[in-house]
C-alpha cells in the first residue's frame, strides 16, 4: 500500500501532457469519430496512445538526464548555424504562433462547457474569465501548483467521461474488435489522421522535457518518470476512448449531426436525464481549461529554450512569452470568435507538419553521446522511427490542408 501511495504521489509531468492533448479539439474529434464510425476507429487511439508514450518517455528522459528542456537541447546539440536558425524559426512559427491559434479554441471550448450548465451567461463572458484564472495560475510561477491543478482537472475528466461511457451500456465485443482489428470504413482515414494528430502533439515534447526537469533532479527518478508517463498518458488515452465509446453507443446510426459537446449532451439526455448537461459541461470545461493552461506554458518552454532564455518560470522573459499566447486567445474569444475554424485548422495543419521535424530532433538529441548510457537503445530507436514514419504520413496529408487554409486566410 505504501508503495502504491508513493507511485501515485509521483504522478505529475505526464499528467500535464494528458491535460494538454485532451482539449476541445480532441473531444470534438472523438465525438465525431464515434458518431460517424461507431467503435471501428478505436484502434487509432490505441496506436496514438502508445506512440505518445514512446516519444514522451524519450522527452522526459532527456529532461531528467540533461536537466534542460528540449528547446535548450536542440540549441546546444545542433551545431550548424544555418540549421539552428531554420530550426528556431520553425519552432517559433509552429509552436508559439500555432499555440496562439489553439488558445482561442481552448478558452472557447472551456467556456462552452460552462455555458452548457449556465446558458444565461454567454461564452464571450466566460472565456475571458477563464483566461484571467489561467493568468493567475501561470503568473504564480509555481510548477507544483500548476501541476496539482491540472492533475485534479484530469481526474475530473476521467470520472465524467468514463462514467458516461459505462452508463451508455456499449457493446463490449464491438469495443474489443474496434481496439484490435484496424478498420476505416469508406472515408474513415481522415478521421483516423485526426485522432492520431490530436493525441501525438509536438509541443508536448517540449512541455514534458521541461516539466520533468522541474520535477525530478536525479537519475534514480527515471523509473518514477516512466511510470508517470505510462499511467498518465494511458489515462488520457482511456478518456479519449471513453468519449468515442459514449458517442458510438448513443449517436452512431441515429443520423444526428454532432458538432460539439452541447449537441452530445442533448443526445445523452435519455440516459443521464437532467445530469447530461452538467456532466458533459464539466467535462468540456475541464478539457478546455487544462489546454488553456498548458498551451501557453508549452509555447514558453519551447520558445525560451531555442532562444536561450532558459526555463525559469518566474523569469519575466518566460512570463512574457506565455502572456502573449494567453492575451491573443483572450482577445479573440472575447470578440466573439466562438468558432475560429480557419485559424484552428491552420494551427492543426502546422502542428501536424512540425511533428515529424520535432520528433526527428528529439531522436537526434536522444542519440547524443552526452547522454552516456541513458541515450536511446536499438529498440527505442526502432519504435521511435516507426512513430516518425506514421507522423510523416500525417504531415503529407496535412500539407494540403495547411496551404488551403493559408490561402483562405490571405
Amino acid at each position: 500500500m505504501e508503495k502504491l501511495k508513493y507511485r501515485i504521489k509521483n504522478i505529475g509531468p505526464g499528467a500535464l501532457v494528458a491535460a494538454a492533448f485532451i482539449g476541445p479539439g480532441t473531444v470534438t474529434t472523438c465525438i465525431k469519430a464515434g458518431a460517424g464510425y461507431g467503435y471501428t476507429l478505436l484502434w487509432a487511439l490505441l496506436f496514438s496512445t502508445i506512440a505518445t508514450m514512446i516519444l514522451q518517455e524519450m522527452s522526459a528522459r532527456l529532461g531528467i538526464i540533461s536537466q534542460k528542456g528540449l528547446g535548450e537541447n536542440i540549441r546546444e546539440k545542433v551545431l550548424s548555424p544555418v540549421l539552428k536558425s531554420i530550426t528556431v524559426v520553425i519552432i517559433i512559427l509552429a509552436v508559439f504562433v500555432g499555440n496562439i491559434a489553439y488558445e482561442t479554441g481552448n478558452l472557447v471550448g472551456g467556456a462552452l462547457g460552462i455555458n452548457t450548465v449556465v446558458p444565461s451567461v454567454p461564452v464571450t463572458v466566460w472565456a475571458p474569465i477563464l483566461a484571467a484564472l489561467a493568468f493567475l495560475l501561470l503568473w504564480s510561477g509555481s510548477y507544483n501548483r500548476i501541476e496539482k491543478v491540472l492533475i485534479a482537472l484530469v481526474l475530473i475528466m476521467s470520472v465524467v467521461f468514463l462514467v458516461t461511457a459505462l452508463m451508455s451500456r456499449p457493446d463490449w465485443g464491438a469495443v474489443l474488435k474496434g481496439l484490435f482489428v484496424p478498420a476505416t470504413g469508406k472515408t474513415g482515414w481522415m478521421t483516423v489522421i485526426g485522432l492520431i494528430g490530436t493525441t501525438v502533439v509536438p509541443y508536448n515534447l517540449f512541455l514534458h522535457a521541461s516539466s520533468a526537469s522541474e520535477r525530478w533532479k536525479n537519475v534514480e527518478d527515471l523509473k518514477s518518470a516512466r511510470i508517470d508517463t505510462v499511467v498518465s498518458i494511458g489515462l488520457g488515452g482511456l478518456i479519449s476512448m471513453a468519449i468515442v465509446v459514449a458517442a458510438s453507443a448513443n449517436l452512431y446510426g441515429t443520423g444526428n449531426q454532432v458538432a460539439n459537446g452541447a449537441d452530445m449532451a442533448k443526445a445523452f439526455h435519455p440516459i443521464l436525464g437532467s445530469w447530461s448537461g452538467l456532466c458533459l459541461g464539466i467535462g468540456l470545461f475541464a478539457s478546455g481549461f487544462t489546454s488553456a493552461i498548458t498551451a501557453p506554458l508549452a509555447a514558453a518552454f519551447a520558445t525560451s529554450g531555442v532562444l536561450g532564455f532558459g526555463k525559469n518560470m518566474k523569469d519575466l522573459k518566460f512570463k512574457g512569452l506565455w502572456i502573449v499566447v494567453l492575451a491573443f486567445g483572450m482577445v479573440l474569444s472575447a470578440l466573439g470568435k466562438s468558432s475560429p475554424t480557419q485559424i484552428i485548422l491552420l494551427a492543426q495543419a502546422a502542428n501536424a507538419i512540425i511533428l515529424p521535424v520535432v520528433a526527428l530532433f528529439l531522436m537526434y538529441c536522444m542519440n547524443h553521446r552526452g547522454l552516456g548510457r541513458y541515450k536511446n537503445g536499438a529498440l527505442q530507436n526502432i519504435l521511435g522511427s516507426v512513430v516518425i514514419v506514421v507522423t510523416l504520413l500525417i504531415c503529407i496529408r496535412n500539407l494540403t490542408s495547411f496551404f488551403s487554409s493559408l490561402f483562405a486566410l490571405v
